[in-house]
């Protein structure tokens, strides 16, 4: 008798950790879950910043949307076409098509206030 008590005892314990164990894990998804929603929304409400292609931001452009920002150009490269030496150059963008920030959007009336 004593044997198959203490057989028992150890099976109880095994299913007892064994249940912890998945209600941790189920408890580790649900906090992931809500951390990743909780970015998600917080970048959903965060409005759009105002970066060109060229990676620069809009304070890098002038008022035409010439970009004035310096980038590394390579201009030497080995026989595997990896390049050895780089130069600062101005950068290449003609003109700035980021998004525009909603201070200079214009709106019109859409109804007359007469």
């Amino acid at each position: 008798m004593v044997p198959a008590a203490c057989y028992g005892a150890g099976s109880l314990a095994k299913r007892a950790r064994k249940a912890a164990t998945a209600r941790h894990e189920r408890k580790l998804e649900l906090l992931d879950l809500t951390h990743r929603r909780r970015v998600a929304l917080e970048a959903a409400n965060r409005p759009p910043e105002p970066v060109c292609g060229c990676t620069h931001h809009l304070a890098k452009h002038d008022r035409q949307g010439r970009c004035r920002e310096e980038q590394r150009t390579a201009v030497e490269w080995d026989a595997e076409l990896r390049p050895l030496r780089h130069e600062l150059r101005a950068c290449t963008c003609q003109q700035y098509v980021g998004p525009e920030p909603l201070g200079t959007v214009f709106a019109p009336e859409l109804v007359d206030p007469r």
